[in-house]
């Protein structure tokens, strides 16, 4: 007979509803082939006290801190106020409880904003996380070491995981699901709570990335110039001679502003300008390879699915509803 797992929940001030009610939604519904429920999942708050929702509600748990302590997984789902937000820290008797349920061999997860808890409680130093993409460059000011990538829908570093925000939480419960018992269980799973039944972690979040702001300084200007040529990228010689600087002097402020190489930035800004297109145009696929520089669809296709893990006409779909 299959063990059941037990979750915790902890909820804590300004706890965001979605994310608290996805775990017991999605890894609720997970069944053995009798019928029988595979994990039990349970809220519990600092003191087992009430406390508030982001969506006009009192949560009232029935546990404590101390179900950390029996659980086998203990997941966290995202905030929208509180300390661990403002200042990058969170309550001693949170973290000492993250702490020891880890130590203890739990699995810790977190749901959107959640990773600043368990980044604050020092479990993720050093090790690959990610959180939603609006909330990346204050997570990287609170915590350097954690290895953040904005980009992706779910990381599974094995003891510790996160997700980005909202949907990706339901993400990332069935991954869960699916390592434990199975893609046929997560598929039963994901066919209850009526959701697709498989994204990719490192599939991208949908960002929207606005164009960078005008100026004289830097590489700025160089990088507005280079948005209206995509369909024909210049080369790095002449990003520089645009610059007026030397290609090694240019590779490094470029470096410095933006954090990636001028290829890779590039690159970044070829495939946005596809999935600009793929939204909201009726280019064919060709035109649109064309257009955002990749020169044909096999190439857009290839560097599509890289970055984000899809294809152009299923990207294209997500947005727009056009039919295969």
């Amino acid at each position: 007979m299959i063990r059941t797992t037990t979750v915790a929940v902890l909820a804590v001030d300004s706890v965001v509803a979605l994310d608290l009610g996805t775990p017991a939604q999605v890894l609720g519904t997970a069944r053995d082939t009798d019928g029988r429920p595979l994990y039990t999942v349970d809220v519990c708050t600092p003191g087992g006290r009430p406390v508030r929702s982001t969506a006009g509600f009192q949560v009232l748990p029935e546990h404590g801190l101390d179900l950390l302590d029996r659980a086998d997984l203990v997941v966290v789902p995202g905030v929208h106020a509180g300390p661990a937000l403002t200042e990058g820290v969170v309550e001693p008797e949170i973290r000492d409880a993250l702490r020891r349920a880890h130590d203890r061999g739990s699995r810790i997860m977190s749901i959107c904003t959640g990773s600043f808890l368990l980044a604050a409680a020092g479990l993720l130093d050093g090790r690959p996380a990610t959180t939603h993409w609006a909330y990346a460059d204050r997570f990287r000011r609170f915590h350097p070491r954690v290895r953040l990538d904005p980009d992706v829908l779910f990381v599974d570093d094995g003891d510790v995981l996160s997700s980005a925000g909202v949907a990706a939480g339901l993400d990332l419960c069935l991954h869960v699901i699916r390592a434990d018992h199975g893609s046929e269980v997560a598929n039963r799973a994901a066919r209850s709570c009526v959701v697709p039944p498989w994204r990719e972690g490192g599939q991208a979040q949908y960002i929207d990335r606005p164009l960078p702001p005008g100026g004289d300084a830097g590489t700025a200007r160089t990088r507005e110039w280079i948005q209206q040529r995509l369909h024909e990228p210049p080369t790095l010689a002449q990003m520089a001679a645009h610059a007026s600087m030397s290609v090694r002097t240019f590779t490094r402020r470029f470096r410095e502003e933006t954090g990636l190489s001028p290829a890779r930035w590039l690159l970044r800004q070829r495939t946005d300008h596809a999935r600009l297109l793929l939204e909201t145009t009726d280019l064919g696929v060709d035109q649109v390879a064309r257009r955002s520089g990749f020169g044909t669809a096999a190439a857009l296709r290839q560097q599509l699915h890289q970055r984000i893990g899809v294809a152009p006409t299923a990207y294209r779909r997500t947005f727009r509803g056009v039919p295969a």
